[in-house]
C-alpha cells in the first residue's frame, strides 16, 4: 500500500484552474481499484492518497499521469506501507510481512 502526499508547488489558482481534470483522473483510478481513498490536507497546501499496489513503478506512472503532476502544480512523496492491520472495512486490503 502507498501513502501518496501531494504538496502544492504553485499557487491555489493555478491548482484550482486544474482541479476538474485532477478529479477526473482520481475518480479513474478509483474506478480501477487503484485509490481507496483522498483528500486535501488540512491547511490547504497539498492533498493525501491512500493507493493499493505491490509495485511502485506502477504507482509512480500513475502519480506522473495526475494532471497536477503533468502541469507542474505539485511535487508528490510515495510512502510504501505494510498494511497489515486495518479497520474491518479494510481487510481486503491486508497485508502479510514479508516471509510470512
Amino acid at each position: 500500500m502507498f501513502v501518496l502526499e501531494l504538496t502544492y508547488t504553485a499557487p491555489v489558482e493555478r491548482v484550482d484552474a486544474l482541479m476538474t481534470e485532477h478529479i477526473t483522473w482520481l475518480d479513474t483510478q478509483y474506478a480501477q481499484g487503484v485509490f481507496i481513498a483522498s483528500g486535501r490536507k488540512n491547511p490547504r497546501d497539498g492533498g493525501v492518497i491512500l493507493a493499493v499496489g505491490d509495485d511502485r513503478d506502477a504507482i509512480e506512472g500513475i502519480v506522473a499521469s495526475d494532471p497536477f503532476a503533468a502541469h507542474g502544480v505539485c511535487a508528490y512523496r510515495i510512502t510504501e506501507f505494510i498494511a497489515t492491520k486495518t479497520s474491518d472495512a479494510l481487510a481486503p486490503y491486508r497485508q502479510r510481512l514479508p516471509g510470512q
